[in-house]
């Protein structure tokens, strides 16, 4: 882990919170630091293999979304999840988490969908949960375009798109849709307060995100008065028990050195009151975006491996009825 840090900073990074979006997105990013360390050790750079990967596009409320196939060696119909992307919902993009959705595929031998959603300040909230939700509906009703099993999907996401991944599920709830049969939730971004011990001892810019990033990922996506927010669906540390309950079971996975620590924990709480089946890993001496540096980062190997038994145990349980409200979730006997 320190190694994929001193490579980032050597990349001479400029802090997001100064910059404007456009030329944030042209910044360095944690990718480009693995990839370096890579180099320096003289080891190969190419990505994990996956029996098939595809580029498409599928029809989004405000326009087509890019969307990256992965899927598994064999013949299907498999399971599927969909992935959303870190980045605050400002930065990043399908090419930059691309190490995640190869390591769920293999992982958890499911199809990975992974949803490129309108970003902000351009398109602020709702829009990308506007996305997220229409791209999990299209997935889950389009199983033949996808060879996937329209009963066994789930969904997941990193940072802003651990977001986007339970507060769709949650607005799947409402709507009384199908849901999906699990939420894989990692190192969530759900709360806009930057008080909390973890941010007060994480976030002061040594681990790849400040929680000046934090503020200026907030404002961008939910505009000047962000910190006055308590839109559940906006974020979702705000939801009442009655908004949780029912919810499909979940595993939350945290980092010890990420400011998002205490909120993602606060969270699997928040679902566990509720009655949701919550399972909570914690990984100590990483930091926020780990998950996808495998290559380098011991911990992120057992993270994936973590994420992908789950999720298979969660493909193998019987479900309920799809869309009825129900969550899929395991019978008990």
């Amino acid at each position: 882990m320190q190694k994929v840090l001193d490579a980032f900073k050597a990349l001479n990074p400029k802090p997001l919170h100064t910059l404007k979006p456009a030329e944030a997105r042209q910044q360095p990013t944690p990718k480009d630091a693995v990839e370096a360390v890579l180099k320096k050790e003289g080891k190969p750079t190419t990505p994990e293999k996956v029996a098939k990967v595809e580029d498409r596009k599928i029809q989004g409320p405000g326009g087509p979304l890019d969307v990256r196939v992965y899927t598994p060696e064999g013949s299907g119909p498999f399971p599927a999840v969909v992935y959303f992307h870190g980045g605050g919902f400002v930065i990043a993009n399908l090419d930059v988490y691309d190490a995640s959705p190869r390591a769920l595929a293999n992982q958890a031998q499911a199809v990975v969908v992974s949803i490129n959603y309108r970003q902000a300040p351009e398109h602020r909230f709702p829009a990308s949960l506007d996305d997220a939700a229409a791209s999990f509906r299209y997935v889950q009703s389009h199983p033949s375009e996808f060879n996937i099993d329209p009963k066994r999907v789930a969904v997941a996401g990193e940072g802003a798109g651990g977001n986007l991944a339970t507060a769709l599920t949650m607005r799947q709830k409402q709507s009384k849709g199908a849901l999906p049969v699990f939420q894989l939730l990692v190192y969530p971004l759900v709360s806009n307060d930057l008080s909390t011990p973890s941010h007060q001892a994480n976030g002061t810019g040594n681990y790849l995100v400040s929680n000046e990033d934090l503020g200026w990922f907030w404002k961008n996506q939910l505009g000047n008065d962000w910190q006055k927010s308590r839109n559940p669906q906006a974020l979702p540390i705000h939801a009442s028990t009655a908004q949780l309950k029912g919810l499909p079971p979940a595993l939350v996975i945290v980092a010890g050195l990420d400011p998002l620590l205490d909120e993602g924990q606060a969270y699997a709480d928040k679902l566990k009151a509720a009655g949701v089946t919550v399972d909570v890993k914690r990984y100590d001496g990483v930091t926020h975006g780990f998950f996808g540096m495998a290559p380098v980062v011991d911990k992120a190997k057992q993270a994936q491996s973590d994420a992908g038994a789950a999720l298979k145990k969660a493909f193998s349980a019987p479900t309920t009825p799809q869309g009825t409200g129900g969550s899929g979730e395991q019978k008990k006997p």
